[in-house]
């Protein structure tokens, strides 16, 4: 049996009742994943400080925080001061990327890199000793209602057949359209963190979903 950490997406949450999905994950999930969006680097907004805040209060499980937001380096120390613990960014937000993770691991985060559909998995090899984990977005960042792109898969694997030739120990995430019906080949492709939204959070039986998402 392969374990998998799961990480509902919190934007997903039912934010009038935040309170009830925040117990939701401690009780049956892993990670709680924070999307943060600055309406510049993708045309949404999320949320700020005081939600994340607010959700740290009560967590007791890892706060995974995805900056989708330009000049990432600007919000790191206030992240960490927040109550994150996992902090990644978009390669392509910042001038110096390397000098972005070296900031989050001394703020005593985890430092992560995320790409979008579009840029090739083989941008982030000569950051993967600098990193704990990366995030292959499977749709693109800061839009709803996007499909699962199937390329996804091989992208994965492709990503984890060189943090295995590099002998490190990333983790990989993988974001948008996750669902009980393609968890178990993106497992499979070599994904240890699922982040899953309204796969959960709008299920009749969010803790069912979760179950089925774990295990395989």
């Amino acid at each position: 049996m392969i374990m998998v950490q799961i990480a509902p997406s919190m934007l997903a949450a039912d934010f009038l009742h935040l309170e009830k999905d925040v117990d939701l994950v401690n009780r049956n999930a892993d990670i709680f994943h924070l999307d943060i969006m600055d309406g510049i680097f993708v045309p949404n907004i999320s949320y700020g400080f005081p939600v994340v805040e607010a959700i740290a209060r009560n967590a007791m499980k890892t706060l995974d925080a995805h900056l989708m937001i330009i000049n990432p380096e600007n919000y790191v120390e206030r992240f960490a001061k927040a109550g994150v613990h996992m902090l990644s960014f978009h390669l392509n937000a910042t001038e110096n990327p390397s000098k972005v993770l070296q900031q989050i691991k001394a703020c005593g985060m985890k430092a992560g890199l995320a790409i979008n559909p579009d840029i090739p998995v083989k941008e982030l090899f000569p950051y993967l000793d600098q990193c704990d984990y990366l995030l292959i977005m499977s749709v693109f960042a800061g839009f709803g209602g996007q499909k699962f792109i199937e390329d996804t898969y091989s992208r994965v694997a492709e990503l984890r057949q060189e943090i295995q030739r590099q002998g490190l120990d990333c983790l990989i995430e993988v974001d948008g359209g996750v669902s009980a019906s393609n968890s178990g080949k993106l497992i499979a492709s070599g994904a240890d963190i699922l982040v899953a939204g309204s796969a959960v959070f709008k299920a009749e039986d969010p803790a069912g979903v979760i179950s089925a998402m774990k295990t395989v």
